[in-house]
């Protein structure tokens, strides 16, 4: 049995879940270190309190009070007698675990866990501290309930999502525990943990909540702020490969114009380019394309796209958003809407809109790199004719830009009716948080095929290099990717150029000879999360 390893895991902790916001910093902290939680005593009082408070008006009052003693949906006018509570609850967990399609990845199910423990932390949702415990154990133990990613309106929360997270705490369907997906009950008789027995309220407090939009919105926005700084590092190595102009990232230029994200994106880049002897060689040419020129404006969009979602997300997470809510001080038990995805729906579509965009403008550059212009060969290849060189990766990229195109639609116009109408207007924040994903995964392959167009292109221009950043970048490339001097099979040195956008090793290496040659710019990329 593992009961000591559970004690030994909830006895040395990390992060304290308290009543302080979380915020995007502790946030990739905790993800990237997988440091374990526990309730601060703060917490533990708040669920104690409402709890009893909630026990208490159960115990003197007959009236109905949705959710608690009624049915649900349009079945809330049925009262539920005190004996059958707990069926009640169960029976709702079960009845609305219906997902269905792929499941939701294992990242995104612990930050469910995460901000659902947060939530109920706020003491507005009246389930036992025992509830919230459990989720604690399973977020310290990498127990991570099978979750679909289909069947959430988000609107009603992201009911049958968080169903399926709900159904574990009783014991029923399936979790993944030491990379295997086994059936909940068998993992919680390997820790001697017994199945929650759910009382009045807390199948509702579970199944209401946006934790599913909210942990796919917060799983993209830190792979988000990654490419929006990776985009400027190989923005700005295109720039220099296609011997394009510093003037457009002048302070000046900015200044007349200073959105923030459009100043940030042209003191970065000015970074990664000082002291290149190739930026600032004699131009024949007087203007660059708009997919150079632009970048401050088009990434500097994107990057204040970025901090106004980031502040509807952080908003969120830190909230309540099950129902009914109550508020002990007052005295009141109230029934309203905070469980409605519009926020996170809007916001997450334009998540999407944006990180598309940095795909777009990344392709434009691509195109123009295998244009035969600026002394470069057609297609980046010696002997263009006999080798096609990097003529289709661009056809790659173009329709992968073309598809983030339809993905960024927005999911957030629609609405369908459910619950025989009395759910009559949805969110369908969920779509928007799906599609988002996909997107960003969309994106980062984009990048990785400009990647290998920068360093190709770069390769032409010896024996001239770039400034000491972007040549330290453009040599960790030729460490994995050699040079194509003929025709060979491309798709690996995509997947591999892909790997290094994924992974973070070149931005780490520009942050460090940054700091190492005194480049004045905001180094980590995560400072972004306070911008």
């Amino acid at each position: 049995m593992k009961n000591a390893i559970l004690r030994e895991s909830l006895s040395t902790f990390m992060h304290s879940v308290t009543s302080q916001p979380l915020t995007l910093p502790i946030l990739n902290n905790l993800t990237i270190s997988q440091d374990q939680i526990e309730l601060s005593k703060e917490v533990c009082d708040n669920i104690v309190r409402c709890r009893a408070y909630l026990d208490e008006k159960m115990k003197h009052s007959n009236m109905p009070i949705y959710g608690i003693n009624t049915g649900f949906g349009s079945l809330c006018d049925v009262q539920i007698s005190t004996d059958q509570l707990t069926q009640l609850q169960e029976n709702l967990v079960r009845s609305h675990a219906c997902g269905t399609g792929e499941l939701v990845p294992k990242p995104i199910v612990k930050l469910m866990l995460l901000f659902k423990i947060k939530s109920l932390g706020n003491g507005n949702s009246g389930v036992h501290l025992a509830t919230v415990q459990r989720l604690v154990d399973f977020y310290n133990l990498n127990i991570l309930p099978v979750t679909y990613t289909q069947g959430s309106l988000g609107a009603s929360g992201d009911l049958a999502p968080l169903a399926h997270m709900a159904l574990s705490l009783i014991g029923e369907g399936e979790v993944w525990h030491e990379g295997e997906q086994k059936p909940t009950l068998d993992v919680l008789k390997e820790y001697d943990l017994k199945p929650i027995k759910l009382q009045s309220k807390e199948g509702l407090a579970l199944l209401n909540g946006t934790q599913f939009m909210s942990a796919y919105a917060v799983h993209c926005l830190l792979k988000s702020y990654k490419l929006s700084y990776f985009s400027d590092l190989l923005g700005a190595l295109s720039l220099d490969a296609f011997d394009g102009r510093l003037e457009p990232f002048d302070p000046l230029v900015q200044l007349v114009r200073p959105h923030k994200g459009q100043i940030l994106t042209a003191q970065r880049i000015r970074a990664f380019l000082k002291d290149s002897p190739l930026i600032s060689q004699p131009k024949a040419h007087v203007q660059d394309p708009y997919s150079f020129r632009c970048m401050p404006q088009v990434h500097g969009a994107t990057k204040d796209a970025l901090a106004h979602v980031c502040s509807v997300v952080l908003t969120e997470i830190n909230s309540v958003s099950d129902n009914p809510n109550i508020f002990v001080a007052a005295d009141k038990i109230i029934s309203g809407g905070n469980f409605h995805g519009q926020p996170l729906a809007l916001s997450l579509d334009f998540l999407k809109i944006a990180l598309s965009e940095l795909g777009s403008i990344s392709e434009r550059r691509t195109y123009q790199l295998i244009s035969g212009q600026r002394g470069l060969p057609s297609f980046l290849v010696k002997s263009p004719g006999l080798n096609s060189g990097f003529m289709i990766p661009q056809y790659t990229a173009a329709s992968i830009v073309s598809a983030n195109k339809q993905l960024a639609t927005p999911a957030s116009v629609d609405s369908i009716v459910s619950s025989n109408g009395q759910e009559d207007h949805v969110s369908m924040g969920s779509i928007s948080a799906r599609k988002a994903l996909r997107v960003i995964d969309n994106v980062e392959k984009i990048l990785g095929i400009e990647l290998l167009y920068a360093a190709q292109a770069m390769d032409f221009h010896a024996p001239l290099r770039s400034g000491k950043i972007l040549d330290a970048v453009y040599s960790r490339i030729r460490e994995v990717i050699p040079t194509l001097e003929k025709d060979r099979i491309l798709y690996e040195d995509m997947e591999t150029a892909i790997e290094l956008v994924k992974g973070g090793s070149l931005l780490t290496l520009a942050q460090q000879v940054a700091q190492e040659t005194g480049a004045s710019y905001q180094t980590e990329w995560s400072t972004l999360f306070d911008y």
